[in-house]
């Protein structure tokens, strides 16, 4: 409305000497409560603008993503159940633990190409596929990762095939902490995603951001 009126007004000549005109002007829109207005609605759109963005890069989850995120760990802890194979002959509580696991464990080595199947498919779909949010990637990379790393006990049992003596005895305990530490961080890592928190696996987490972006 200043700007209209001042152009329209027979008592004010538009011409190019009449600077303080052009101040009064500017000075009239900046308070005029029309561009306070504006400059309030702008302010809030940024704003939301930027809590939507911060909402997309956090790691919070809802239900259905801490669900498959618990899930993807039950990978690795399948892959290397035959570490246990002198820890659950020896203590029952464990064997009563893994009771219930039992059906989907030989259902996972029924084949033996199950677990290069499931490999490809958390990766390459979930880790790969940007749809699933950043929460599940990440908890699928850690379990891929974790899963990776049983290659190096597996090496080692391979290379020395002790069957007595000290040599049996180091390699039953290998096998009994390799065992153990996938139990952990079956627990760890689900009971975790379960109640909508970030896991982060000693050694794997590190691998597992660099390959989530």
């Amino acid at each position: 409305m200043t700007v209209s009126n001042l152009l329209h007004s027979p008592q004010t000549p538009l011409t190019l000497l009449h600077k303080p005109h052009n101040h009064h002007t500017r000075s009239s829109f900046l308070k005029s409560p029309s561009s306070s207005s504006f400059f309030t609605l702008t302010n809030k759109v940024n704003h939301r603008q930027t809590i939507t963005t911060k909402s997309k890069k956090s790691d919070s989850a809802d239900y259905p993503d801490r669900l498959i995120s618990a899930i993807c760990y039950f990978y690795p802890f399948f892959d290397g159940i035959q570490y246990g194979k002198y820890v659950i002959t020896q203590f029952t509580p464990i064997q009563l633990l893994i009771q219930p696991l039992i059906p989907a464990i030989k259902v996972f080595k029924s084949f033996p190409f199950n677990g290069f199947l499931v490999f490809l498919t958390l990766y390459f779909v979930v880790v790969r596929n940007t749809n699933f949010s950043r929460y599940v990637r990440f908890n699928t990379m850690q379990a891929i990762v974790l899963d990776v790393l049983l290659i190096f006990p597996d090496l080692f049992e391979r290379t020395f095939n002790a069957r007595e003596g000290i040599g049996l005895d180091l390699m039953m305990s290998l096998d009994s902490t390799v065992f153990l530490f996938l139990l952990v961080c079956l627990i760890y890592g689900s009971s975790s995603c379960m109640l909508g928190q970030v896991p982060r696996l000693p050694i794997v987490a590190e691998a597992a951001d660099r390959q989530v972006l």
